[in-house]
This record gives structure tokens, C-alpha cells and sequence, in this order.
């Protein structure tokens, strides 16, 4: 046995060997290619975005935005907005490219991203070149941004979905009931449902109010858009997609909301014909990297910086991997306070919130560095909660109409698992101490009301805090802040019209507000921060996330989501700003 024990591990030890070797080598190879920085780009030439199966983050690694595609385990890979965007503007400006393939049928993100990039295709076109879109099938999410096409392209025999929004919520209440686990909560705010799921069966009143008119409001917009790009009246569209009237390709083609039913061969074939290039000839083509590496940066030597500081992932105390430490991001603001060569600063959030405790610390940072220089916020995806409380300390909130946003609001959660303990695992416990309250928040026991309003306090006290920073920053009574607050959530087009926004924009109009107020609008460069890791490192924690998330699913199956669900109320310690729930349209 233990000869066997030997053999396998040497075999293990070698397959690891192998495929670090691999990679090693191919960041070799990709370290020597990246320095040619002279990329020639050919007359008639057409930018490929392929971009299916991808999810759409806000930045990946400058010089190669679809390094996280080396996946050794089957996982999802990403692409960064700020990449695409890039080399959608500079192949609009180059004249050699004519047009965009777009393969983007099951490509997923946010909506406010989604429009982001979209918008950004909307200006390709109107400088008068062409964008072709082919898919094998179409998510809701992938026709709403591959409807911006002059023509779309269906597989004959793919599918296409397209019928509103949807959120949905996991409870674990009856969970929780069966292992005899008692949650204690604390929280301020008749829409705060985030400790729903712990609590209830079914959405309250108040929950499924603010989610179908957010949602609802997304819906209309996203609406609204394809039946401009497709010709048709918003009702017809709307029509459609709330009866599912697409349910055979067919049906797509007969509503006018695709223009036919193509294999890619033949969408290849009407890209030659509007290149006037003969049947069968090469199409010359470029992929985003190279795009990318054609582009000249204007004002690349400006003195002046714009500070890009991206906020994404859920806020804790510290640092983590793929989430807005404290520690961290309060580093960043202060370097970037300290620089006299950066003018101003812009917040690029993307946060459903978090931590109170750790909003504050990087709030703190964030109000020094507006009374030296320019800080503007600019909301992504989602900026609610604990990210709203960073957008508060701003000069300036510029939101996107379908940005999520809002939820000022506070709560705690705490675990009673006496029940467990006692009557499933049979376990007791007894402790000594020398004051009354000296084993406080115990989870061996119930709360008394004493600490239940101990706690409350807190909560409460957190939750003025909130107001006030949020009435301080949007220069309004705390009694204004109030009746848009008790931890609703908006849409950008709802906060613009209650004050909770000022402006509907993208990031580069954030950009540009911040450098108009800096004084600087005519000789500015922008620089992102926190800078990207190495190419190795970024790998290597790749590596060890898609390890942890294959052993997850190998174990718990079906259930792995749910089971991270439950991992993540590890972090729901002390008191939260933190939306209702992850919210994600599908």
C-alpha cells in the first residue's frame, strides 16, 4: 500500500510539475510577444469580439483581457469592460477596420455594463462602419447587446430566449427550522430585507414592491433600446417579450428580431460581401489584445492623472481576494490624495456593500481626498448599500439609468444554535463568568432582552451614521434622506429623480466631469488603480479558486450554490450594509 501511496504521488507530483511547466512557458511565450508593441492592422480588416460564455468584469489585466479564459477546471471565463471598450474606440477611429463580428449570444453581465459596452458599439456604428452578430443561441442578456447589430444571425437550429426579468431568492428559513439554528437579527428600515432569506419563506410585501419596480424599470429601458435598434415600437417589443412569443426560431425571424437563420458560414459569406473580398477568400481580421496594442493613447505622456480607483466585489475589513478591502482601498485613496501629479479622483463602484465598519474606514479616506481634489463616483452594475455609503463621500454621483442602487439601510445578524447542539448533536455547554453580559452574543444560547436591545442599539446607531453621511453629502436634511431610504433599493433612473444621483452617464463621462472640475480637461491621462498583479499570480490564485470551487461541486452537487450561500454568512459579522440579497437579472 504504501508502494502505491509512492507511485501516486509521484504521479500527482509530476502532473503538477507538467502543468506548471506549460504555463510557465506559455507566459514566457506571451511575455516575449507582448513586446512587440507594433501591431499592424490590414485594410479591410474586422474586429472579432467573441465573447460567449464570458462575464463581463470591470478590468482584466491591461495588455491581454482574455488572460482569465486559462482555465484548468472547466471555469468561467472573464473579460474586462474597460479592454473592450478600448478597442471598440480605436478600431471606430482606425480606418483599415470596417466592421465588428460580434459573438456574444451567451455572454453575461450586469445590466448598466451591458449598456456600457453597448453604447459604446452604438458609436462604432454611427461613425459609419458595419456590426454583424451570430449566435448559436441567445440569452436575454446576449440579445440585448448583439440587437445593437445591423444584422443578426441565428443558427437554424439554436434558440433564443427572450422574456423579461427575473430575480430570484434562495430562503433558508425551513433550513434553519430543521437544523433548530434560531437566527437573531437586528435592523432599520421597512425595505432592509436582506436577512430575509433567514427569516422567511416567500418575499415580503415591501421586497417584492421595490424588486418588480426596479426591475421593471430595467426591463422598460433594456426595452426601449432593442426596438430602436430593431425598428419596431416599444409596445411590439414589449409585447413580445412578455407573452414569449419567440418560443421557435422561426417566430424570431418572423417578428423582425433577427434577420435570419444563418450558419456561421454563411454570416463569414455576407462579411465577404461587404468587404467586396470573393467567395472563399481570407477575411482579414484582429482580435481585442491586438486591438488593444494598435491603440495611441491620447495625452499617454500628460503629467496630469485622472486616479480610476475600482471598488468591486462585496466590502470587508482587511483585505481579500475579489473583494474591496478596507485596508486596501483606504491605501489607494490616500496615495492617490498624497500625488500632486493626480488632479482628480473617480470612484468606479461596483458593490453590493458589506461591512459597516469597513464603509467607514474607506468613507474616511474618501472625505479627506474630496477636500484636496476632485472625487467622483461612477456606478457600475450595482452600488448599493455599503457601496452607496463610498458614493455619498463624493463630489458628484454619476449613475447609469439601470444602475442598482440605493439600499441605505443596516442590519446584524446573529446564530442561535443551542437547539443544534443540544437536541442533534447532544451537546451542552456552561460558562463562568464575572459580569452580566459577559457572554455576550454567545451562539450556545438565546439572547435576553437586555442584549437584545444592547444590540439594537448598534444598529440603530450605525443607521444614523449612514443618514448622516449620506444627508452631508447630498447636502440635505437627514429627514430628505430618510423617505428615500429605509434600505430600498433604486434604479439609476429612480435615484436620479429622488436625488440620490446627479447625473446618468458612463465612466468616461465621470472621467470627464472630473477633469473638467480639476481644471485639466484639455491635457489629462487616465490611470487605473489598484494596478493588476502579474500574470503568475493572477493565475495562481485562479488556480486555487476554480481547486476549491471543483472539490465544492463534487461534494454538494446541485447544492453547491446554496452551500455557498451559506458560506457567506462567515462574513455577516457585526453590523452590515449589504443589499437585500445578490441580485442577479436573468
Amino acid at each position: 500500500m504504501r508502494f502505491l501511496g509512492n507511485v501516486l504521488a509521484v504521479i500527482v507530483g509530476l502532473l503538477i510539475f507538467s502543468v506548471m511547466s506549460f504555463f510557465i512557458f506559455a507566459g514566457l511565450i506571451a511575455i516575449i510577444s507582448t513586446s512587440e508593441d507594433d501591431v499592424t492592422v490590414k485594410n479591410n480588416t474586422v474586429l472579432v469580439m467573441d465573447l460567449e460564455g464570458r462575464v463581463l468584469v470591470e478590468r482584466t489585466n491591461e495588455d491581454d483581457p482574455s488572460f482569465s479564459s486559462l482555465s484548468l477546471f472547466g471555469g468561467v471565463p472573464t473579460v474586462g469592460l474597460s479592454n473592450l471598450k478600448r478597442a471598440i474606440e480605436t478600431a471606430k477611429e482606425n480606418d483599415d477596420v470596417k466592421g465588428i463580428y460580434l459573438k456574444a449570444g451567451t455572454f453575461s453581465a450586469g445590466q448598466a455594463n451591458m449598456k456600457e459596452l453597448r453604447d459604446e458599439l452604438i458609436a462604432f456604428k454611427n461613425a459609419g462602419k458595419f456590426i454583424l452578430s451570430y449566435g448559436e443561441y441567445y440569452s436575454e442578456n446576449g440579445y440585448y447587446l448583439s440587437s445593437v447589430a445591423d444584422e443578426v444571425y441565428l443558427n437554424p437550429a439554436g434558440l433564443m430566449e427572450y422574456n423579461g426579468f427575473a430575480s430570484e431568492i434562495i430562503f433558508f428559513s425551513g433550513l434553519f427550522k430543521k437544523l433548530e439554528i434560531k437566527p437573531e437579527v437586528f435592523r432599520v428600515g421597512d425595505f432592509k430585507s436582506a436577512v430575509e432569506p433567514f427569516l422567511l419563506e416567500e418575499m415580503s410585501e415591501e421586497n417584492r414592491l421595490q424588486t418588480e419596480s426596479f426591475l421593471n424599470d430595467l426591463n422598460q429601458l433594456a426595452i426601449n433600446e432593442v426596438a430602436i435598434s430593431r425598428g419596431l415600437e416599444p409596445e411590439r417589443v414589449m409585447e413580445i417579450n412578455s407573452k414569449m412569443l419567440i418560443r421557435r426560431v422561426n417566430d424570431a425571424v418572423e417578428l423582425n428580431m433577427i434577420d435570419g437563420l444563418y450558419y456561421e458560414d454563411q454570416v463569414l459569406d455576407v462579411i465577404r460581401q461587404k468587404l467586396e473580398i470573393e467567395e472563399d477568400g481570407k477575411i482579414p481580421t484582429i482580435n481585442i489584445t491586438k486591438m488593444n496594442k494598435a491603440a495611441k493613447s491620447k495625452n499617454r505622456t500628460s503629467k496630469n492623472r485622472i486616479a480610476v480607483i475600482v471598488a468591486e466585489g462585496e466590502i470587508v475589513s482587511g483585505e481579500m481576494e475579489g473583494m474591496i478591502g478596507s485596508e486596501e482601498f483606504a491605501k489607494e485613496i490616500s496615495k492617490a490624495r498624497k500625488n500632486k501629479d493626480i488632479k482628480a479622483i473617480v470612484l468606479r463602484i461596483n458593490s453590493p456593500g458589506g461591512s459597516a465598519l469597513a464603509s467607514e474606514v474607506m468613507w474616511r479616506e474618501i472625505d479627506k481626498a474630496r477636500k484636496e481634489k476632485p472625487v467622483i463616483a461612477s456606478m457600475g452594475d450595482v452600488a448599493a448599500s455599503g457601496g452607496y455609503y463610498l458614493a455619498a463621500a463624493a463630489d458628484t454621483i454619476v449613475a447609469q439609468p439601470n444602475t442598482i442602487t440605493g439600499s441605505i439601510g443596516i442590519f446584524a445578524l446573529w446564530f442561535n444554535a443551542e437547539g443544534l447542539l443540544k437536541n442533534k448533536l447532544g451537546i451542552t455547554t456552561d460558562v463562568a463568568k464575572t459580569g452580566e453580559f459577559s457572554d455576550f452574543l454567545s451562539p450556545t444560547r438565546q439572547l435576553s432582552e437586555t442584549e437584545r436591545s444592547i444590540f439594537q442599539g448598534f444598529v440603530e446607531d450605525g443607521y444614523d451614521l449612514f443618514l448622516d453621511r449620506v444627508a452631508t453629502g447630498r447636502d440635505r436634511s437627514k429627514e430628505e434622506i430618510m423617505s428615500v431610504a429605509s434600505g430600498r433599493v433604486w434604479s439609476g433612473n429612480q435615484a436620479l429623480e429622488n436625488g440620490l444621483v446627479d447625473v446618468l452617464g458612463n465612466l468616461e463621462n465621470a472621467i470627464e466631469i472630473a477633469a473638467e472640475k480639476a481644471g485639466v480637461s484639455d491635457d489629462y491621462r487616465t490611470v487605473y488603480y489598484p494596478q493588476t498583479k502579474p500574470w503568475f499570480e493572477r493565475f495562481m490564485s485562479q488556480f486555487s479558486n476554480e481547486v476549491q470551487a471543483r472539490i465544492g461541486l463534487q461534494q454538494y452537487g446541485p447544492l453547491s450554490p446554496y452551500v455557498n450561500e451559506l458560506e457567506k454568512l462567515k462574513r455577516m459579522e457585526g453590523l452590515m450594509l449589504r443589499m437585500p440579497y445578490d441580485i442577479k437579472v436573468k
